[in-house]
């Protein structure tokens, strides 16, 4: 077995077998209203249709999730002026407290896991965290393998200003 294989199996065994309490309410909050929360915080207004596909599910769970957080006074619903069929969903205030609350307590774990770990090593995580996600962007499984044109216009991509990944 190569290293490959081998550390195949240890970062499956890091990051499913011995998921972090952390990592849980991760996942959990990217299925329901936390995750609902902070796409309408990054993204402004959208439709049920917009973030049912940003969740990856369907619009009937969305609506019952939409009703959820109309109830708590964290959203509204709003028809289109130009187009009655179109509904906008729009953080309250309470929604944006919600969302400032969420993303501060996500902040204050993180830097503490970083001042844990030091900043070469954290830096070395960023960069290598970035690296292995660009290669993710290319390889699924059962597809074939992306050619080295393709991978090198990921990393030239990747490290255009504005695309979301560190500047080197």
């Amino acid at each position: 077995m190569g290293f490959e294989e081998e550390l195949f199996h240890e970062l499956v065994t890091s990051t499913w077998d011995k998921r972090s309490r952390m990592q849980q309410e991760m996942a959990k909050g990217a299925k329901g209203e936390p995750f609902a929360v902070q796409e309408l915080y990054r993204k402004g207004p959208l439709t049920p249709s917009q973030l049912a596909a940003s969740m990856k599910t369907t619009t009937g769970r969305v609506s019952a999730l939409l009703s959820a957080l109309e109830k708590k006074g964290q959203i509204t619903r709003e028809s289109d002026p130009d187009d009655r069929r179109v509904v906008h969903v729009n953080l309250t205030e309470a929604g944006r407290e919600r969302a400032e609350r969420q993303r501060e307590s996500m902040r204050e774990a993180i830097c503490w896991i970083f001042s844990q770990m030091g900043e070469r090593r954290t830096r070395e995580f960023i960069d290598l965290t970035d690296e292995f996600t660009t290669y993710m962007t290319l390889c699924m499984p059962g597809k074939s393998r992306p050619t080295p044109e393709q991978v090198k216009q990921a990393f030239d991509k990747a490290s255009e200003p504005g695309s979301g990944s560190r500047e080197q």
